[in-house]
């Protein structure tokens, strides 16, 4: 578990479980929240060192997206102000590992977008569906940084119930804040340059489970399939993190659970024709 400052009363948390990330910003002794870790050992950290280390009163938490492995800590501040998309239920129970102790009703919910002034920081919330279909943006002009959820995993993406296409989108929306830290729900703070990055992993598989669909048999395009290494998918330069190596085999996985791409397969196969 580690935590760092990123910019004048904003700091990050990333715990030990799935390294989760939570963002604090800080008014005065108040903080806000931009999710809240993985797991119940790593929320009772960060309510040490904010609460009882520092001093801090955590009086808002925000979701980025409703999945068990970002909103842990929520049941350990129960006077917080909860906020969430509007969709955050259907993301809840759609999700793989659900952790029902977790749940928490929002107060606040929204729809497109919303702004909340907080100390220094101007926080604009931005729907911005990808990964799941209540992720939220969180553009913090002011500290040149944006937090991105889900829609990244470090320099790739994770496939799993999610189209493609749509966190593809979701990332091409991140670049358009143009900031210069990218917060990303797991492993922690980035350049710019991930976004571009991960939409580079994600075209480059993609291409490599179409072409392989199209040219083999279904048994053995699943072996093939299972075979993509990351640094096939890897933009130029960027060397792939053990927390990237395990989520790209999950998204191999995936791929053959869930016939990703077979729809990308057949539109190539039908322009072809």
């Amino acid at each position: 578990m580690r935590f760092e400052e990123l910019s004048s009363n904003v700091l990050m948390f990333v715990g030990d479980e799935y390294e989760s990330v939570a963002t604090a910003f800080l008014d005065g002794d108040d903080v806000l929240l931009v999710d809240s870790l993985g797991s119940v050992a790593d929320a009772h950290w960060l309510r040490r060192v904010l609460c009882e280390d520092m001093g801090k009163k955590v009086r808002v938490i925000a979701a980025t997206h409703f999945m068990s492995d970002h909103i842990a800590g929520m049941s350990l501040f129960p006077e917080a102000l909860t906020i969430a998309h509007r969709h955050h239920r259907f993301t809840f129970l759609s999700q793989n590992r659900r952790v029902d102790e977790f749940y928490r009703e929002p107060k606040v919910m929204f729809d497109r977008s919303m702004s909340l002034r907080w100390g220094q920081h101007e926080l604009c919330f931005l729907h911005n569906p990808g990964k799941t279909m209540d992720h939220v943006s969180v553009d913090v002009a002011s500290a040149d940084l944006v937090c991105a959820g889900d829609n990244i995993v470090g320099n790739i993406i994770y496939l799993s119930k999610a189209d493609p296409a749509l966190i593809r989108d979701a990332i091409s929306r991140l670049r358009q804040f143009n900031r210069g830290t990218v917060i990303g729900g797991h492993m922690g703070r980035f350049t710019a340059a991930v976004l571009d990055n991960a939409i580079h992993y994600l075209d480059r598989l993609r291409e490599a489970v179409v072409s392989i669909r199209a040219n083999a048999s279904p048994q053995e395009a699943d072996e093939r399939i299972a075979s993509i290494r990351i640094e096939a998918c890897l933009a130029p330069r960027v060397e792939a993190a053990a927390f990237e190596r395990q989520w790209h085999q999950h998204n191999l996985e995936v791929i053959a659970a869930q016939s990703v791409f077979a729809f990308d397969t057949a539109i190539a196969s039908r322009s072809r024709a």
